[in-house]
């Protein structure tokens, strides 16, 4: 049961009806996750989609890698909202049953591509210690340059 209650779609006030018709005609097309309840500060809520928005779908990533990136994530910090969303868009993007199953059990995945486990080891170094072994940070910078990097560091 969440702590925070969530705003209903029924009682929006004019600021928060702005936000939320954004983001359900935006390429999420659903209220889903966090913002639920960020919600109730219209501004932050605003500033927050744009963000998810911008690292979601307009980084020079594919989706398929970001959708990796964030399911590392979800596992790591057991966030089982960001799994439950993210497991079936990573699916949508072509990310492999067993890869996907690897990451929800917490194993070493087999690897489709050099990329996918690029952007794992990346993720994992960065989500486990708080910062990103030399080897993997040049094997990911040779792939996605200092601007996948970045963008792959703030996803």
């Amino acid at each position: 049961m969440s702590r925070i209650p969530l705003v209903s779609s029924e009682s929006l006030t004019p600021e928060q009806r702005v936000v939320y018709d954004r983001i359900v005609s935006g390429p999420r097309k659903a209220m889903v996750g966090p913002l639920r309840a960020a919600l109730h500060n219209p501004e932050l809520a605003e500033h927050w989609q744009q963000l998810g928005a911008l690292l979601r779908y307009g980084t020079s990533l594919s989706q398929r890698l970001k959708e990796i990136a964030i399911l590392v994530t979800a596992r790591r910090w057991n966030a089982e909202l960001e799994w439950q969303i993210h497991e079936d868009a990573a699916r949508k993007a072509g990310v492999p049953d067993g890869l996907i199953d690897a990451i929800r059990l917490a194993q070493r995945p087999d690897f489709a591509t050099d990329d996918d486990r690029a952007i794992y080891e990346f993720v994992r170094d960065l989500q486990e210690s708080g910062r990103v072994s030399d080897a993997t940070y040049r094997d990911a910078h040779s792939r996605f340059g200092t601007v996948g990097v970045v963008e792959l560091t703030a996803l």
